[in-house]
């Protein structure tokens, strides 16, 4: 009797988490792509964060996916079962955008989003012809069809939750700084909220993560999936722009649905990146984040800080505004200039690039030189905005003005672990030539 191909699909890790790792989500992707692998396939999964790859066991062909930071990894990965003569696909957010880098590490590359192409890739890999490249095509109307993703693939492991879900896709945004829309597309694309319900049923514990881009982004199409959900007795958290609480029936619908906590990107204080045209009543964020802290949701605050408008003074700035502002978590990031972004293109076209490093592209280092500052300054300025902005007293302060107090600064003390103080930085690795 012959024995079943098997697949292995690999989530890449680039450092060691310890114990957070229980609080990460799994790899949505690679759950789909299980999802979308016939049966006769015995699909194995192996993610980094939790164990080792399972290198000299017998596959039929490997899977593995990669956002920018994890394609050195990736790339090595995919090297070393190549030279065990075990078939590699790579596909995801970096070889999507780079394909012709990723061709040089892999026997096939798959380029956008999975699902319309797997099977025929699968198939073609049994036959014998399995191609360069798989294109997927590109979305030529609103509606997102994708099967139910596969947990039975996470057994065994620990995460925050497993129970995971897309309802949308796509941004009309279009940020310079942004991979979703060069890669999703530039509209809003929604599951039929019946399907998405339905999936919702089939989970057995009360947390949930919506892992979408922005799960409000049409409220008019959220809608329907925010009323199913409330008396369901899930908790959920998401991602979101601001501009959702520009209506207070909506906030409250979010609330009633379930969600404890939303991230959102505010992304800069001043200049065109101030919440990046992502408002349009002219309510202000003070308003708009008091009224989603009333309504009992946890709200993270995500900064960014090296746009070409930024002088040494916006860390100070926007450490103000954070005071004034009151989110209940605040999150910094440096400016990183993606593969696949008009950001990128601007910089790499103007000679500002440090370096191609992908392992360093991860929000936390930089890669780029900044228009009004040295390198070297905006990573201490990231860190003391860090330092500043999780000091006992910011944090105290914080928490006092939102509900759910032991919720929020439980969040806060696991933002803090792990910030270094400003006064002890004596080296900045990120910044030298490598």
């Amino acid at each position: 009797m012959k024995s079943r191909p098997r697949l292995l699909l690999v989530y890449p890790a680039t450092h060691k988490l310890g114990w957070v790792r229980r609080f990460q989500l799994p790899s949505l992707s690679l759950k789909q792509v299980a999802a979308v692998t016939p049966p006769e396939w015995d699909v194995v999964m192996a993610d980094e964060v939790h164990e080792d790859v399972p290198f000299g066991e017998k596959f039929d062909l490997v899977g593995i996916t990669a956002m920018t930071h994890q394609a050195v990894r990736a790339y090595e990965i995919a090297d070393r079962f190549r030279s065990e003569r075990v078939p590699v696909v790579l596909g995801g957010i970096h070889p999507t955008v780079l394909p012709e880098e990723a061709q040089a590490h892999a026997d096939a590359v798959l380029v956008g989003e999975a699902e319309p192409v797997w099977a025929q890739l699968l198939d073609d890999f049994l036959a014998g012809r399995l191609a360069p490249l798989y294109r997927a095509p590109i979305p030529t109307d609103d509606r997102l069809v994708i099967p139910w993703s596969r947990r039975d693939i996470l057994a065994g492991r620990q995460y925050l939750t497993t129970q995971t879900v897309q309802a949308s896709r796509g941004c009309p945004y279009d940020c310079p700084f942004c991979t979703v829309t060069p890669y999703f597309g530039r509209t809003f694309r929604y599951r039929n909220p019946d399907d998405v319900l339905a999936e919702l049923r089939s989970f057995e514990g009360k947390l949930m993560v919506f892992v979408d881009d922005n799960i409000l982004g049409d409220p008019v199409r959220a809608r329907p999936i925010l009323e199913g959900m409330a008396g369901m007795n899930l908790r959920w958290g998401g991602q979101a722009n601001l501009r959702f609480a520009e209506d207070p029936e909506l906030v409250r619908l979010v609330a009633r649905s379930g969600c404890i906590g939303i991230f959102v990107g505010i992304e800069s204080v001043t200049g065109p990146h101030a919440n990046h045209a992502k408002t349009g009543n002219g309510s202000s964020l003070i308003d708009l984040v008091k009224r989603v802290r009333d309504a009992g949701i946890v709200l993270e605050a995500s900064m960014i800080f090296g746009f070409d408008d930024h002088d040494e003074g916006i860390f100070e700035r926007t450490v103000r505004f954070l005071e004034e502002c009151g989110p209940s978590i605040p999150t910094f990031n440096v400016l990183t200039p993606y593969p696949g972004t008009s950001l990128f293109r601007q910089f790499d076209r103007e000679g500002r690039l440090l370096h191609k490093d992908w392992s360093r592209y991860d929000h936390g280092q930089v890669v780029f030189r900044p228009k009004q500052m040295t390198p070297e300054r905006l990573y201490r300025g990231w860190q003391e905005a860090r330092w500043e902005a999780y000091r006992l007293p910011a944090i105290a302060s914080r928490v006092m003005k939102g509900k759910g107090k032991l919720v929020n600064l439980a969040y806060n003390f696991l933002r803090r672990g792990g910030i270094e103080r400003p006064d002890r930085i004596v080296h900045i690795p990120e910044v030298a030539e490598p």
